[in-house]
């Protein structure tokens, strides 16, 4: 079924959607992605980002008091891929900027 290449594209579709949808934004640090686990990582503790993300609509996680991490199904279709990258970036951006 070809899942784990399809789990690869996938992350890097997201991967690629936030790196440049946060490209150049203060207080990102990192953003690493193995298959469909994706990490953002920020300057600062964030836990505050997941009330935002929820508020939004989206489900994510935050480890280590300064990574935000996802962890989209494999059934995920690219237009919700796309979805997916667009906001988490634009809740980062709105976390960020308090």
């Amino acid at each position: 079924d070809k899942l784990v290449a399809r789990a690869a594209t996938l992350g890097q579709r997201i991967g690629d959607g936030l790196r440049q949808a946060l490209d150049g934004v203060a207080g990102v640090t990192a953003i690493r992605h193995h298959g469909l686990m994706i990490g953002v990582e920020l300057d600062r503790p964030c836990r505050e980002i997941m009330k935002i993300a929820l508020d939004r609509g989206l489900l994510l996680n935050v480890t280590a008091d300064n990574v935000v991490r996802l962890l989209p199904p494999l059934i995920l279709t690219d237009a919700e891929a796309a979805q997916i990258a667009d906001g988490t970036a634009a809740a980062i951006r709105v976390f960020l900027a308090a």
